[in-house]
């Protein structure tokens, strides 16, 4: 199955109104998954089957609720292209070149 992208934004509400914390325990189920992935200022972005990445963030949310969180609102977008979709065909024409 080709790959997709998803990506997704938790806003966390905790009680102490410290969110980073929180945020950090759902980027790391993002990363024990395995799957190719970027953190940005705004959201995550990961590569994969779509149920996988979908179950993901499931995790990540409920991971929030583990930490503290009263409630999570999540927005998630889902690029899909029927042959598949990297994110390095997306943003490597921005990135400096490491050579």
């Amino acid at each position: 199955m080709p790959s997709i992208n998803v990506s997704f934004q938790v806003l966390p509400q905790v009680p102490d109104g410290d969110s980073y914390a929180v945020v950090d325990k759902a980027i790391e189920v993002v990363q024990q998954s395995g799957v190719p992935y970027e953190v940005g200022p705004m959201e995550t972005t990961m590569e994969g089957d779509l149920d996988e990445l979908l179950e993901i963030v499931k995790k990540a949310q409920q991971a929030c609720i583990d930490a503290g969180a009263r409630r999570v609102m999540t927005l998630v977008k889902i690029d899909y292209v029927p042959e598949g979709v990297t994110m390095a065909e997306k943003v490597d024409k921005y990135r400096p070149c490491r050579g």
